[in-house]
């Protein structure tokens, strides 16, 4: 399936009628400044779509786009390192406890996005262990291999693929655009 059309819908900040239907959720998630925005605007072919910034915490709520007008694309906010107050910091850490583990929404997938070259920080693992003890469909997507050395890029992507055995890996190029066809497929899978 290709993506046809992808709109901004809203930002949400809590309990959002506009969830409560049976759309598809399909989550981005991932620690400040690896990428989530430019992935979805990669996926959907729209520059703009998605804002990016150089500046870690940019994303304080949980964005919603209409994809095909047949699921949702939720783009949540950065966890661990972000240029903002300490007060807004734990507001988007309550956001995302809320909206996976209180709320009664349900995902269809989540897509953990990691830095490729960097690979899992402990803020990484504590989420991925948080989805994992509430059974929650992951997928993760090695973002920034266009970052990797040539020389280097096969054993990191192994050893990565080792470290997360458990998951589908997709090493991913929002630039290059590589791993896009693979994304797509999982995400539109129905």
């Amino acid at each position: 399936m290709n993506i046809k059309s992808a709109e901004f819908v809203k930002g949400i900040v809590g309990t959002d009628d506009t969830l409560e239907n049976d759309i598809p959720q399909i989550v981005f998630i991932g620690r400040s400044n690896v990428g989530k925005s430019s992935v979805i605007n990669s996926l959907t072919k729209k520059k703009g779509l998605a804002i990016t910034s150089n500046t870690p915490g940019r994303t304080q709520q949980i964005n919603l786009y209409y994809i095909n007008r047949l699921f949702y694309l939720l783009d949540m906010p950065g966890y661990g390192y972000a240029k903002v107050p300490k007060k807004l910091k734990e507001k988007i850490v309550k956001l995302i406890d809320w909206y996976f583990f209180k709320s009664d929404y349900e995902q269809k997938v989540i897509v953990v996005i990691i830095d490729a070259k960097v690979g899992p920080t402990e803020d990484d693992l504590h989420m991925l262990r948080s989805l994992a003890k509430h059974n929650k469909n992951v997928v993760i997507v090695a973002n920034k291999i266009d970052k990797i050395k040539s020389s280097l890029y096969e054993g990191r992507i192994s050893e990565l693929k080792n470290q997360f055995s458990k998951y589908l890996l997709i090493p991913y190029s929002a630039i290059k655009e590589i791993g896009v066809g693979e994304l797509i497929g999982v995400i539109t899978k129905r």
